[in-house]
């Protein structure tokens, strides 16, 4: 029996706590089968804190993330919180975790499953067997950068300002995660930026260059202006395995490689922070999709990208890689099988609701443990 883990779970909005319920029952089923046991606290964020607290995350859920191994988070956001303030709204709970957990490093599997080659818009021979990871800087950059805001010039004129900025330490600790990254893969990074019109782009160059030289040197590393990265996903993805990048194009990046895969209701994401004085790494869990309000309720929701980022919770928070590729593999075999919810449902293919899709999966867990 390994020690219990702590993981904080923050279902939020829309289809978050369907899709959630989903993943307590993979926990459950770890605890049963594999001996591994993990303690699992549960609270609000985003709508659901604002109806209750008045605020997209109370500080006393702030402070239980800080004090857990882990958080794993559904979603946030939709139509009933239009019309809050901006610094009120649902998402900034979302932005709040990251900020103080330190999250800097954004990690974006794009992965094809084989069932699902054919729910790609690019050709099957382009994306079968597709397996690469985009390691997107999450706190500095043109998001945060001072001075921003929106100047009245008079005259009926406005300006809109917002500052891309980064310094040595930021470039290079999201590096450092990529080339680990990396060297457990295929021992490959791109690092993408604009250094042809951008000083920020050329300082990222200059920095990733350096510490790539000092501690990476037998990591393979190419250097792509962020314009030709997008056309090369969509062009020949398979040529990268680890791609490392600012915020900016991070955000695009990623969700260009997103659908290369088929669907965003199959990826997973994990944002890591430094690892501190005890040896461990503050880290966030989410899937990539959203609330989808306009299913929610309704057991349409595909609980599988949510299930995954548990699996990399298990992989790169409490180090029980056996158990995520279990995870990943019943993955694998449910969809192998036909079983679809209706984001990825094909023709011949089974449709099933949330619920059945997490009890197929765990009958494959069942197969495989066996």
């Amino acid at each position: 029996m390994t020690a219990n883990k702590s993981l904080l779970i923050l279902p939020g909005d829309g289809i978050g706590p369907e899709v959630m319920g989903e993943v307590r029952r993979v926990v459950e089923w770890m605890d049963r089968r594999r001996a591994v046991s993990f303690d699992v606290s549960e609270d609000l964020v985003g709508g659901a804190a604002i109806d209750k607290h008045g605020v997209p995350l109370a500080d006393a859920t702030m402070d239980k993330a800080m004090n857990v191994d882990a958080v794993l988070l559904g979603a946030v956001g939709g139509p009933k919180w239009d019309e809050i303030p901006f610094e009120r709204k649902p998402e900034r709970g979302l932005l709040r975790l990251r900020k103080e957990m330190q999250l800097y490093a954004n990690l974006r599997p794009a992965l094809c499953f084989e069932a699902l080659v054919e729910a790609s818009s690019l050709k099957p021979e382009i994306v079968s067997g597709l397996d690469i990871m985009i390691v997107r800087e999450l706190t500095g950059g043109v998001y945060f950068g001072e001075p921003r805001g929106i100047e009245d010039l008079g005259n009926g004129e406005r300006r809109g300002i917002n500052t891309q900025v980064y310094t040595t330490s930021e470039i290079r600790r999201v590096a450092s995660v990529a080339f680990e990254l990396a060297r457990k893969r295929r021992n490959k990074v791109t690092s993408s930026e604009k250094a042809n019109v951008m000083e920020a782009g050329v300082l990222w160059r200059e920095e990733v260059t350096k510490l790539h030289q000092e501690a990476f040197s037998d990591v393979e590393l190419e250097h792509m202006y962020a314009d030709n990265a997008a056309m090369q996903l969509v062009r020949n993805p398979k040529q990268f395995d680890v791609i490392v990048t600012d915020n900016l194009f991070g955000d695009i990046l990623s969700d260009a490689a997103a659908m290369l895969t088929g669907s965003l209701g199959m990826l997973p994401s994990a944002s890591l922070g430094d690892v501190d004085d005890t040896g461990r790494r503050r880290a966030l869990y989410e899937p990539v999709h959203g609330s989808a309000p306009d299913i929610a309720g309704q057991g349409k929701a595909n609980p599988l990208a949510t299930i995954l980022s548990f699996a990399m919770a298990l992989r790169y928070t409490f180090n029980l890689p056996e158990d995520a590729d279990l995870v990943e593999q019943g993955v694998q075999k449910v969809l192998a099988r036909g079983i679809r919810t209706a984001d990825i449902m094909s023709e011949g293919a089974t449709l099933v609701s949330t619920e059945a899709m997490g009890q197929a999966l765990l009958q494959e867990l069942d197969a495989l443990a066996a």
